[in-house]
């Protein structure tokens, strides 16, 4: 078993680009919906991602937060398809962009389809209280908001949110996380 230990971040500029090293493609989707695990009638959700050349079956138990028990299991690429077939509400297009900054990686998902538009940076850590540098890119922290969780994106999607929504006006602009740096400091 996998703990992941994430923060997730609005992104701001564009100036992550010049830094990608790598690019993926991902298409992926859910076998139970928003409303099962948030219910509590089941207690994690159930991913099929297809990236690139190779695909995953995930669960991820329901904590909110950073910090989630996960199970990622490497399945054939025709049965993730069949899968995807199976999946409840919408399917998640997106590009993931890997970029390093001060020793770490950060992964810039860049949504496609009804989510275009939006565009979040995740980096993972080892333990909860890592330090890390704030990239100038990376602006509202948005772990705790459950819009941005990808389950949450497949049954409300960032086409459907009101302009509030998508202004993040809802949520502070302060990093709730004193070991984050921010380069411009």
């Amino acid at each position: 078993m996998g703990i992941e230990i994430e923060r997730k971040f609005l992104v701001t500029s564009d100036a992550w680009r010049a830094a990608a090293h790598k690019v993926a493609p991902m298409a992926q989707g859910y076998l139970n919906d928003l409303a099962m695990v948030e219910g509590g009638a089941q207690k994690a959700s159930v991913r099929v991602r297809i990236e690139g050349d190779d695909a995953y079956l995930n669960l991820k138990s329901r904590e909110r937060g950073h910090t989630r028990q996960e199970f990622n299991y490497a399945i054939p690429v025709d049965e993730a398809r069949a899968l995807l077939a199976l999946c409840v509400g919408g399917l998640i297009d997106k590009r993931r962009h890997y970029v390093r900054h001060e020793g770490h990686l950060w992964e810039v998902d860049e949504f496609l389809g009804e989510n275009a538009g939006l565009v979040v940076a995740e980096i993972e850590l080892q333990h909860a209280d890592e330090a890390f540098a704030l990239p100038e890119w990376a602006g509202k922290q948005v772990t705790d908001s459950l819009r941005y969780y990808n389950l949450a994106l497949a049954s409300y999607p960032y086409s459907r949110w009101t302009d509030g929504e998508r202004a993040a006006s809802d949520i502070p602009s302060k990093v709730n996380a004193p070991a984050v740096k921010n380069d411009m400091s």
